[in-house]
C-alpha cells in the first residue's frame, strides 16, 4: 500500500516537472520572436530612410531657410506686334547738284542756303549776253536766207515762164530750182540754229527740278563757270517725302513678301539710340537682289517728313511692322532665363514655393510670346532668379508695372 503511494507521488513530480520545461521553451520562443520582430522593424527604416525624395528634402530645406526675396509678375493675354529691326541711312528721294551747261561768268545765285524752293525756281544766272548776241545772230541769219529765197523763187518764175516761149533753156530752169532748194535748206538749218541759240541762252539760267531744299554753295557769284567742271554750283536736295534704305537678313524676306501682297507694311525710323521715335512711313520695296558678301536684303521706306526731323545721310534704326499676333501669353523679357534644355521661369505657386517650369517662347523686344509650357494668370519671377531653385521659399514682391508689347 505504502509502495503504491510512493509509485503515484514519482508520477505527479514527473508531471509537474514536464508542464514546466513546457512553460520554459514557450517563453524562450516569445523572446526570439519579440527580437526577431524589432530586429525587421529596424532592417525596414534602414531600407525606406534613403527613398525619400530629393523634392521632399528640398522642401525640408527650403523651410527651414529664410524665403528669398523676388519680384514677381503675372503671364498675361495681349495682342503683340511683331518687328523686324534694321540699321538704316537717311536719304533724300531725289538729288541733283546742279552744274553750269554752258560756260560763263556766274552772275548771281539769288537763293540762300538751307532755303526750301519750288520747282522751277530760279538757282542760279550765268551771263546771258554772248548766248543773246548769239540767239540775235541766228535770227539775222534766217531772215537774210529768207529774203534769198524769194528773190530766188522769182527768177524761177521768171525763168519757167522765157523756157515756155523757148527762150531760156531747160538747164536754166533746173539750175533755178536747186538755187531755191537750197535756200529752202537754208532756213531748215537757220531754224536749228535759232533753236540752239535760244536752248543756250535758256541754260544762263538753272532753275529747281523739283521741290526740295538748297544745300550749301559751292561757287560764288563772279567765278567762271564751264559745263566741263566736275563740280557744281549748289546741291539740291528733295526732302518731302524722304526716303530709308536700311537692311535684313534675308532669312525674312519670305514672309517680308507675303505680309506686302496684304497690304502697306509700317516702318518706325527711330534715333540711332533707340530712344526716340522720329517718324512714321510705309515700306516701298526690297531690293531686287540679295548681298552675297553680308547675306542681307535692302529694303527701302518712304516718309512723309513734313516736321523735317529726318535728314539726308543720318543713322537710324529702322523698324518694319511685320504683323500683330493675336491674344497671345506673354511674360516680361526678363523673367525668361535660358538654361541647358532650353528657356525657363520660375513659377511661384500658392505656398509661396517656386517651380522651374520649362517653356517655349519667342523674343519680341519687352516681352516674350509663350506657345507651349505657360498659361495666362500665373505668377513668375521677373527678378532674383540666381538664388532660386526648386521647392525653395520667396518673399515676392508684385513689380511696379507689367510690360507691354511696343516698338
Amino acid at each position: 500500500m505504502q509502495h503504491n503511494d510512493d509509485r503515484a507521488g514519482q508520477s505527479s513530480e514527473a508531471g509537474e516537472s514536464r508542464t514546466l520545461t513546457k512553460i520554459t521553451a514557450l517563453r524562450v520562443w516569445q523572446r526570439a520572436l519579440s527580437l526577431a520582430a524589432g530586429l525587421l522593424i529596424a532592417i525596414a527604416a534602414a531600407l525606406l530612410a534613403p527613398r525619400q525624395s530629393g523634392a521632399q528634402q528640398a522642401s525640408q530645406a527650403a523651410t527651414a531657410a529664410p524665403a528669398v526675396p523676388v519680384t514677381v509678375t503675372r503671364s498675361s493675354r495681349q495682342n503683340v506686334p511683331v518687328w523686324l529691326r534694321g540699321l538704316g541711312t537717311v536719304q533724300a528721294l531725289n538729288t541733283v547738284l546742279v552744274r553750269a551747261r554752258v560756260d560763263g561768268t556766274l552772275e548771281k545765285v539769288p537763293v540762300t542756303e538751307g532755303q526750301l524752293v519750288k520747282q522751277g525756281d530760279l538757282l542760279a544766272v550765268i551771263d546771258p549776253r554772248p548766248y543773246k548776241a548769239a540767239l540775235d545772230q541766228a535770227v539775222a541769219k534766217k531772215a537774210q536766207d529768207n529774203a534769198q529765197l524769194d528773190n530766188a523763187r522769182l527768177d524761177l518764175r521768171r525763168y519757167s515762164d522765157l523756157a515756155k516761149k523757148d527762150f531760156a533753156s531747160r538747164q536754166q530752169v533746173d539750175t533755178q530750182i536747186a538755187i531755191v532748194n537750197q535756200f529752202v535748206a537754208a532756213l531748215q538749218a537757220d531754224d536749228a540754229a535759232i533753236e540752239t541759240a535760244q536752248l543756250n541762252l535758256s541754260f544762263c539760267y538753272i532753275t529747281a527740278p523739283f521741290d526740295g531744299r538748297v544745300g550749301l554753295r559751292q561757287l560764288d557769284p563772279g567765278n567762271l563757270v564751264h559745263a566741263t567742271d566736275s563740280g557744281g554750283i549748289v546741291l539740291v536736295t528733295q526732302v518731302h517725302p524722304i526716303t530709308v534704305v536700311f537692311t535684313l537678313p534675308q532669312e525674312d524676306l519670305h514672309q517680308i513678301v507675303e505680309e506686302m501682297a496684304k497690304r502697306k507694311l509700317q516702318v518706325a525710323a527711330w534715333s540711332s539710340d533707340d530712344k526716340v521715335q522720329l517718324a512714321t512711313g510705309t515700306l516701298l520695296t526690297p531690293d531686287n537682289t540679295i548681298d552675297t558678301t553680308t547675306g542681307t536684303i535692302k529694303l527701302k521706306a518712304t516718309f512723309p517728313n513734313l516736321d523735317d526731323r529726318l535728314w539726308p545721310g543720318q543713322f537710324v534704326d529702322a523698324q518694319l511692322l511685320l504683323r500683330t499676333e493675336q491674344n497671345v501669353v506673354t511674360v516680361p523679357t526678363p523673367a525668361v532665363q535660358h538654361g541647358p534644355n532650353g528657356l525657363y521661369v520660375y513659377v511661384v505657386h500658392p505656398d509661396s514655393t517656386v517651380q522651374r517650369q520649362l517653356i517655349q517662347a519667342e523674343d519680341r523686344g519687352p516681352v516674350m510670346t509663350v506657345t507651349k509650357g505657360l498659361d495666362a494668370g500665373q505668377r513668375v519671377v521677373l527678378d532674383g532668379q540666381s538664388r532660386l531653385e526648386n521647392g525653395i521659399h520667396v518673399a515676392a514682391t508684385p513689380a511696379p508695372e507689367t510690360a507691354q508689347a511696343g516698338g
